[in-house]
Protein backbone atom coordinates (compact mmCIF):
# COMPACT_ATOMS: atom_id res chain seq x y z
CA UNK A 1 0.00 0.00 0.00
CA UNK A 2 1.40 3.27 -0.66
CA UNK A 3 2.83 5.40 2.17
CA UNK A 4 4.42 8.36 1.11
CA UNK A 5 1.58 10.65 1.68
CA UNK A 6 1.95 12.39 -1.23
CA UNK A 7 5.60 14.14 -0.42
CA UNK A 8 7.49 15.15 -3.02
CA UNK A 9 11.41 14.00 -3.52
CA UNK A 10 13.73 15.84 -6.06
CA UNK A 11 15.65 13.26 -7.55
CA UNK A 12 18.85 15.29 -8.92
CA UNK A 13 20.22 12.46 -11.53
CA UNK A 14 21.80 12.76 -14.88
CA UNK A 15 21.66 8.69 -15.67
CA UNK A 16 18.43 8.05 -17.51
CA UNK A 17 17.63 4.53 -16.46
CA UNK A 18 17.86 5.61 -12.65
CA UNK A 19 15.44 8.56 -13.11
CA UNK A 20 13.24 5.91 -14.28
CA UNK A 21 13.45 3.48 -11.90
CA UNK A 22 12.86 5.93 -9.54
CA UNK A 23 9.90 7.39 -11.54
CA UNK A 24 7.82 4.03 -11.15
CA UNK A 25 9.56 2.75 -7.73
CA UNK A 26 8.48 6.10 -5.81
CA UNK A 27 5.18 6.48 -7.13
CA UNK A 28 4.37 3.17 -6.29
CA UNK A 29 4.85 4.00 -2.57
CA UNK A 30 2.78 7.10 -2.95
CA UNK A 31 5.42 9.62 -3.54
CA UNK A 32 5.65 12.60 -5.98
CA UNK A 33 9.14 13.13 -8.00
CA UNK A 34 10.81 16.00 -9.46
CA UNK A 35 13.46 15.33 -11.68
CA UNK A 36 16.47 17.44 -12.58
CA UNK A 37 19.26 15.98 -14.32
CA UNK A 38 21.71 18.72 -13.81
CA UNK A 39 22.99 20.58 -10.53
CA UNK A 40 22.06 24.20 -11.51
CA UNK A 41 18.52 22.71 -12.32
CA UNK A 42 18.26 20.69 -9.02
CA UNK A 43 18.73 23.92 -7.26
CA UNK A 44 16.31 26.07 -9.19
CA UNK A 45 13.84 23.12 -8.48
CA UNK A 46 14.74 23.20 -5.17
CA UNK A 47 14.18 26.99 -4.52
CA UNK A 48 10.92 27.10 -6.67
CA UNK A 49 9.50 23.59 -5.65
CA UNK A 50 10.45 23.18 -1.83
CA UNK A 51 10.76 19.43 -1.76
CA UNK A 52 10.27 17.21 1.03
CA UNK A 53 13.36 15.48 0.35
CA UNK A 54 16.47 15.39 -2.10
CA UNK A 55 18.17 13.03 -3.96
CA UNK A 56 21.33 13.54 -5.01
CA UNK A 57 23.99 12.09 -7.16
CA UNK A 58 27.61 13.16 -7.06
CA UNK A 59 28.46 12.44 -10.31
CA UNK A 60 26.79 15.48 -12.10
CA UNK A 61 27.69 16.81 -15.79
CA UNK A 62 27.75 20.66 -14.32
CA UNK A 63 28.50 20.54 -10.53
CA UNK A 64 30.16 18.30 -8.30
CA UNK A 65 26.89 16.94 -6.23
CA UNK A 66 28.82 17.85 -3.03
CA UNK A 67 28.34 21.55 -3.92
CA UNK A 68 25.24 21.12 -4.50
CA UNK A 69 24.73 19.88 -1.16
CA UNK A 70 26.73 23.36 0.38
CA UNK A 71 24.33 25.16 -1.49
CA UNK A 72 21.14 24.04 -0.32
CA UNK A 73 22.60 24.02 3.06
CA UNK A 74 23.14 27.71 3.21
CA UNK A 75 19.15 27.93 2.54
CA UNK A 76 17.48 24.69 3.47
CA UNK A 77 17.09 22.20 6.23
CA UNK A 78 15.22 19.44 4.01
CA UNK A 79 16.76 16.09 4.36
CA UNK A 80 19.53 15.04 1.46
CA UNK A 81 19.96 11.54 0.52
CA UNK A 82 23.18 11.09 -1.26
CA UNK A 83 22.70 8.23 -4.52
CA UNK A 84 25.92 7.66 -6.27
CA UNK A 85 28.67 5.19 -7.67
CA UNK A 86 31.49 6.86 -5.66
CA UNK A 87 32.04 4.72 -2.96
CA UNK A 88 35.19 6.03 -1.61
CA UNK A 89 35.25 6.71 2.48
CA UNK A 90 36.65 10.55 1.39
CA UNK A 91 33.64 10.78 -0.70
CA UNK A 92 30.84 10.14 1.83
CA UNK A 93 32.38 11.93 4.39
CA UNK A 94 32.96 14.70 2.10
CA UNK A 95 29.18 14.79 1.19
CA UNK A 96 27.64 14.08 5.38
CA UNK A 97 30.46 16.80 6.11
CA UNK A 98 29.06 19.29 3.54
CA UNK A 99 25.25 18.80 5.26
CA UNK A 100 23.62 15.20 3.23
CA UNK A 101 21.74 13.43 5.76
CA UNK A 102 22.46 10.16 4.64
CA UNK A 103 24.51 7.77 1.96
CA UNK A 104 23.25 5.18 0.16
CA UNK A 105 25.80 3.57 -2.99
CA UNK A 106 24.84 2.55 -6.54
CA UNK A 107 23.86 0.02 -7.37
CA UNK A 108 21.28 -0.14 -4.63
CA UNK A 109 17.94 -1.48 -3.74
CA UNK A 110 14.99 0.58 -4.26
CA UNK A 111 13.94 -0.90 -0.27
CA UNK A 112 16.60 0.29 1.11
CA UNK A 113 16.73 3.73 -0.39
CA UNK A 114 13.09 4.29 0.94
CA UNK A 115 14.18 2.71 4.80
CA UNK A 116 16.84 5.25 4.26
CA UNK A 117 14.13 7.96 2.99
CA UNK A 118 11.49 7.53 5.90
CA UNK A 119 14.88 7.92 8.53
CA UNK A 120 15.80 11.28 7.03
CA UNK A 121 12.12 12.37 7.55
CA UNK A 122 12.41 10.91 11.42
CA UNK A 123 15.64 12.77 12.01
CA UNK A 124 13.95 15.63 10.60
CA UNK A 125 10.82 15.04 13.14
CA UNK A 126 13.68 14.93 16.25
CA UNK A 127 15.21 18.23 15.50
CA UNK A 128 12.14 20.12 15.43
CA UNK A 129 11.47 18.38 18.78
CA UNK A 130 15.27 19.37 20.14
CA UNK A 131 13.48 20.56 23.26
CA UNK A 132 11.87 17.80 24.45
CA UNK A 133 12.83 16.45 28.03
CA UNK A 134 13.15 12.95 27.11
CA UNK A 135 15.20 10.61 24.38
CA UNK A 136 13.35 7.01 23.86
CA UNK A 137 14.54 4.69 21.32
CA UNK A 138 13.12 1.25 22.15
CA UNK A 139 13.85 0.27 25.60
CA UNK A 140 16.96 2.52 25.48
CA UNK A 141 15.36 5.96 27.38
CA UNK A 142 17.47 9.33 27.87
CA UNK A 143 16.05 11.66 30.73
CA UNK A 144 17.84 15.17 29.50
CA UNK A 145 16.45 17.32 32.20
CA UNK A 146 17.55 15.32 34.87
CA UNK A 147 20.57 13.63 32.94
CA UNK A 148 19.96 10.56 33.65
CA UNK A 149 20.05 7.35 31.28
CA UNK A 150 18.46 3.96 31.61
CA UNK A 151 17.99 0.52 29.41
CA UNK A 152 14.60 -1.35 30.52
CA UNK A 153 13.93 0.43 33.18
CA UNK A 154 17.28 -0.01 35.02
CA UNK A 155 19.44 3.36 35.52
CA UNK A 156 22.90 3.12 33.73
CA UNK A 157 25.77 5.21 34.73
CA UNK A 158 27.84 7.00 32.02
CA UNK A 159 30.91 9.34 32.67
CA UNK A 160 30.60 13.00 31.36
CA UNK A 161 32.05 12.14 27.61
CA UNK A 162 29.64 9.19 27.56
CA UNK A 163 26.97 11.26 27.70
CA UNK A 164 27.79 14.20 25.70
CA UNK A 165 28.17 11.51 22.64
CA UNK A 166 25.50 9.55 23.83
CA UNK A 167 23.25 12.96 23.53
CA UNK A 168 24.98 13.93 20.33
CA UNK A 169 23.89 10.65 18.52
CA UNK A 170 20.68 11.07 20.33
CA UNK A 171 20.14 15.06 18.86
CA UNK A 172 20.78 13.28 15.49
CA UNK A 173 19.07 10.01 15.95
CA UNK A 174 18.71 8.23 11.95
CA UNK A 175 21.89 10.29 10.86
CA UNK A 176 25.59 9.25 9.96
CA UNK A 177 27.70 11.30 12.07
CA UNK A 178 31.16 11.52 10.69
CA UNK A 179 34.32 10.92 13.06
CA UNK A 180 34.97 14.30 12.98
CA UNK A 181 31.88 16.19 13.48
CA UNK A 182 31.04 13.27 16.13
CA UNK A 183 34.79 14.79 18.06
CA UNK A 184 34.75 17.93 17.29
CA UNK A 185 30.86 18.31 19.00
CA UNK A 186 32.20 15.82 22.24
CA UNK A 187 35.47 17.04 23.17
CA UNK A 188 36.19 20.30 21.12
CA UNK A 189 37.85 21.31 17.65
CA UNK A 190 41.32 20.52 18.58
CA UNK A 191 40.51 16.74 18.89
CA UNK A 192 39.44 15.92 15.23
CA UNK A 193 42.05 13.71 14.24
CA UNK A 194 41.89 11.49 17.39
CA UNK A 195 39.52 9.01 16.16
CA UNK A 196 40.79 6.60 18.89
CA UNK A 197 38.58 8.24 21.35
CA UNK A 198 35.40 7.59 19.94
CA UNK A 199 36.18 4.06 19.39
CA UNK A 200 37.32 3.87 23.30
CA UNK A 201 34.26 5.73 24.40
CA UNK A 202 31.90 3.64 21.23
CA UNK A 203 32.87 0.25 22.70
CA UNK A 204 32.54 1.48 26.89
CA UNK A 205 28.82 2.67 25.32
CA UNK A 206 27.93 -0.36 24.13
CA UNK A 207 29.30 -2.47 26.95
CA UNK A 208 26.95 -0.76 29.12
CA UNK A 209 23.56 -0.19 26.66
CA UNK A 210 23.50 -3.15 24.51
CA UNK A 211 22.58 -6.44 24.98
CA UNK A 212 24.85 -7.66 22.69
CA UNK A 213 27.98 -5.40 21.87
CA UNK A 214 29.08 -7.18 19.34
CA UNK A 215 25.47 -7.13 17.71
CA UNK A 216 24.54 -3.48 18.77
CA UNK A 217 20.58 -2.70 18.11
CA UNK A 218 21.11 1.17 18.72
CA UNK A 219 24.56 2.61 18.71
CA UNK A 220 25.49 1.60 14.91
CA UNK A 221 28.72 1.81 13.25
CA UNK A 222 29.15 2.96 9.49
CA UNK A 223 32.65 1.67 8.75
CA UNK A 224 35.22 3.84 7.79
CA UNK A 225 32.99 7.04 8.49
CA UNK A 226 31.40 7.37 11.45
CA UNK A 227 28.31 6.34 13.29
CA UNK A 228 24.47 6.72 13.97
CA UNK A 229 22.16 6.21 16.74
CA UNK A 230 19.63 4.03 15.17
CA UNK A 231 16.25 5.83 14.61
CA UNK A 232 13.87 3.81 15.63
Amino acid sequence: MPDGDGRTVLLVEDEPQIRRLLRTALAAHGYRLIESSTGEDGLQQAATRLPDLVIVDLGLPDLDGVDVIRRLREWSATPIIVLSARGQERDKIEALEAGADDYVSKPFGVGELVARMRVAWRHALRSHQADEPTFTLGELTIDLAHRRVSVGGRDVHLTPHEYRLLTTLARYAGKVLTHQQLLKEVWGPPYTEQAHYLRVYMAQLRRKLEENPARPRYLLTEPGVGYRLAAE
